[in-house]
């Protein structure tokens, strides 16, 4: 079940079920030569709505700008302050929690968000702590490459070249989430380099064409399936669990 095509009446009804929402959260950055723009974005909203239809579980609009000021050396890059990132969350929050939902898991796919969503966390339960009032409402995240099972399928369909930034994983998701948009790409060198970084500039100079120790050449759509699949029935374990409910994707 989707926030974004759902009226207000089914949202109110949903609500009667289940207080919990999926809210996928990336990045707006970069991924090498072959790599899509909205990679840290598709690849949780892909894995959430997926889950969301098999499940029944309501998935929210994706937050898709994060923290990434890294990748701004590089055109079509976008980033968030951390202090920015941190008083959005903060509202889209406060505005789910006026409805009624007690339960927000925010599905994360770019590791550069992880700090900043955990102090918009520590924010917003500040709130609470200083007025000495109990918290109404748990928050969670989950990295998508952290769920059980996924990183084992990465690996093994990877075993070479998987790196740490534009993955051979993560780039075959994008391809069997958009496989109109594939591209076709030689690297060189074939595994790019593997190293620290400071600023975007710093960034740009280490790894000319973006990567990070990766060969995201030998991605594929199929691929990406077969780790999608792994991932969605991961989260919905999880969800059934944070929620506190199990629904089915026909109680919509």
């Amino acid at each position: 079940m989707l926030l974004n095509t759902s009226t207000w009446p089914e949202v109110e009804a949903y609500l009667e079920r289940c207080k919990g929402i999926i809210i996928p959260i990336g990045s707006f950055e970069q991924h090498g030569p072959n790599g899509l723009v909205g990679t840290d974005a598709i690849c949780p909203e892909v894995i959430a709505q997926e889950a969301g239809a098999e499940s029944g579980f309501l998935v929210g609009p994706t937050f898709n700008v994060g923290i990434a000021q890294h990748h701004l050396a590089f055109p079509g890059s976008m980033t968030l302050r951390p202090s920015t990132m941190i008083a959005a969350m903060n509202d889209w929050i406060a505005s789910l929690v006026r409805h009624g939902f007690d339960r927000i898991y925010f599905f994360n796919g770019h590791g550069g968000n992880i700090t900043t969503i955990n102090a918009a966390f520590a924010e917003y339960y500040a709130n609470y702590s200083l007025d000495d009032v109990p918290c109404p409402l748990r928050l969670a995240q989950q990295n998508w490459w952290e769920l059980p099972g996924v990183m084992a399928t990465c690996k093994k369909l990877f075993p070479v070249g998987e790196g740490a930034h534009a993955t051979a994983s993560e780039v075959s998701v994008t391809q069997y989430a958009y496989p109109d948009a594939i591209k076709r790409v030689e690297m060189d060198p074939k595994i790019a380099p593997n190293g620290r970084f400071t600023d975007a500039a710093d960034y740009r100079a280490t790894f000319p064409d973006g990567r990070i120790a990766s060969d995201p050449s030998q991605a594929t759509p199929e691929a990406g399936a077969e780790i999608v699949s792994i991932a969605k029935q991961a989260l919905i374990a999880e969800l059934s669990i944070f929620f506190e409910t199990k629904l089915e994707a026909a109680a919509e």
